[in-house]
């Protein structure tokens, strides 16, 4: 791994002043917690959205919490892998990757529950809402942004599905590439640097499109879904095997009692999660089988 990502996130950090150190059981081991994040919005706006969630990690626990965010999805994986994280979140192709890098070393938690009761969210193609594209078909030999090689909704579900729908994109579309995150692809779409790309939805008021909305980093209206993916499950929390079960379970309550405790850090973290539900490996395996599938499609093209 390059010096890049061994040093991913030092000048992303953000640490809270601490409370006393209280001495007994894990906190003996640990004068403060660091939780890492994927890449799938800019810099500023993730470590602004995370600070509520330090606070009140901090105000819960008795420790601070450091939180990073990754210079891309690999990058928290490998941070977790080297033991420069105790908690990540994760998408679920990146759980994939960590499950391929540390096996049983990388420890599902928690995963986001919907509003509606959801636990899961899709991959969607989008354009440009002034463009001629209106099906798949109009796509052909056109160009096509994908978010990150670790992305579930950005590269991993739309590469498997288009495929199972008869769409190879390495031949279907003219140029492929990738954006760096989400918010990129909409972005490079909506310059005209791609004509289509891959995002996140969870449903007509949520997802990346929405949220860049909100921020006022594009224009309500501007683009337009063409397809959708089957449901992919939502995005996993996850610590590592060796971080201490009481700290394990710490967290996992302090994370379950956010709703009713500090609704407004929910907010933050996602307009869309009511709570939290418990994760497994296994809630998984079909990502990870997509994902393996994918990369054995690569290397038969290679060969």
């Amino acid at each position: 791994m390059t010096r890049r990502r061994d040093i991913l996130l030092a000048a992303t950090a953000l640490a809270l002043p601490g409370l006393a150190h209280a001495q007994g059981g894990w906190r003996a081991q640990f004068r403060e917690l660091r939780y890492g994040i994927i890449s799938s919005e800019n810099e500023r706006d993730a470590i602004a959205r995370l600070q509520g969630l330090a606070a009140y990690t901090e105000r819960k626990l008795g420790v601070p919490m450091r939180v990073t965010r990754g210079t891309d999805y690999a990058a928290v994986v490998e941070a977790l892998r080297s033991s420069q994280l105790e908690f990540a979140h994760l998408g679920p192709a990146a759980y994939a990757l960590a499950r391929r890098s540390m096996g049983e070393r990388v420890v599902p938690l928690l995963r986001h529950r919907g509003h509606d009761g959801a636990e899961g969210y899709f991959s969607v193609i989008f354009v440009r809402a002034d463009s001629q594209f209106r099906t798949l078909a109009d796509l052909r030999g056109r160009s096509f942004a994908f978010a990150d090689p670790n992305s579930a909704s950005g590269f991993a579900a739309p590469s498997y599905f288009l495929r199972k729908e008869g769409v190879e994109p390495a031949r279907s579309f003219g140029r492929t590439g990738f954006s760096g995150n989400h918010e990129q692809s909409v972005i490079a779409v909506l310059n005209g640097t791609f004509d289509a790309a891959a995002t996140f939805w969870n449903n007509e008021q949520s997802g990346n499109i929405q949220r860049m909305v909100e921020k006022g980093m594009i224009q309500p209206g501007t683009t337009r879904i063409i397809w959708r993916s089957p449901l992919i499950p939502n995005s996993p929390t996850v610590t590592r095997a060796e971080v201490p079960e009481d700290l394990r379970r710490d967290f996992i309550a302090m994370m379950q009692a956010m709703p009713q405790e500090a609704p407004e850090v929910l907010r933050q973290l996602s307009a869309n999660t009511a709570g939290f539900a418990l994760a497994r490996h296994e809630d998984y395996a079909d990502v990870i089988a997509m994902v393996e599938e994918n990369q054995a499609q690569r290397r038969e093209r290679r060969s």
